[in-house]
């Protein structure tokens, strides 16, 4: 019987990869077919108007358009994966928490949304601004390659993206019971420390430059103690008299 119990699980695992892969395959042939546009888009803004894109090898161009399209395929996967991870895992859940973690899902996915927002409309404008400068005080004669450029933009999105999923990290965390209000009261001023530091890493290093960065970091961690102390009162009042 527990092999039968195996195989089945086996069976669903397969399926629900099957149809995560079968969407990336679709959302990679859309990324293919949008890659150009969406390059041209990041070429017009303010940030890359000023910037010449050098290639320096035959394929740098076409490395940067397979990139732009996974990347593409990825973020548009994200909550598909995060979809069938749940439907996985849903027949050894209550009603209740079923009900309760379904929400995760889209709330992952809009803040990721959020997180490349901020990153490339704010942060990245500010570094590329500093970091000309920079060059430009030294005498450098600025020569930029594609790829250089990519990367660069790369390093300051996607850590600031996975930054703006600190709530959900939170909600799930406290919904697990391994964070409570009196452990992030504890925590609190290190967590200002942290983010502080991070806000200071990811930004030129000028006191608006860290400011414009670390008050929306402490913003986004105190919207995610409001979450998760409110999640933990729900639990609290849920829990029976003993």
């Amino acid at each position: 019987m527990e092999q039968d119990d195996w195989i089945l699980h086996l069976t669903e695992v397969r399926k629900r990869l099957a149809v995560t892969a079968g969407w990336f395959v679709a959302t990679l042939c859309v990324g293919l077919y949008v890659s150009p546009g969406i390059l041209r888009y990041v070429k017009s803004q303010r940030a890359a108007a000023d910037v010449e894109w050098n290639v320096f090898s035959f394929t740098d161009g076409l490395m940067i358009y397979m990139k732009c399209a996974l990347l593409f395929a990825v973020l548009f996967t994200l909550p598909v994966l995060l979809y069938q991870l749940w439907a996985f895992v849903k027949p050894g859940l209550t009603e209740s928490e079923a009900r309760g973690t379904l929400p995760y899902i889209p709330a992952a996915f809009a803040l990721f949304l959020s997180g490349v927002a901020f990153s490339y409309l704010v942060v990245f404008p500010m570094m590329l601004r500093f970091m000309k400068k920079m060059n430009q005080s030294i005498g450098a004669v600025e020569t930029y390659g594609i790829d250089r450029y990519f990367s660069f933009l790369f390093d300051i999105v996607f850590p600031m993206a996975i930054a703006f999923e600190l709530p959900v990290v939170m909600l799930f965390l406290t919904r697990i019971g391994l964070l409570t209000p009196e452990r992030i009261r504890k925590t609190r001023k290190y967590a200002y420390v942290g983010l502080a530091i991070t806000g200071s890493c990811i930004s030129p290093p000028d006191m608006v430059s860290h400011l414009s960065v670390t008050i929306p970091l402490i913003l986004l961690f105190e919207l995610s103690v409001a979450v998760s102390g409110r999640q933990w009162r729900v639990m609290q009042q849920t829990v029976p008299n003993r």
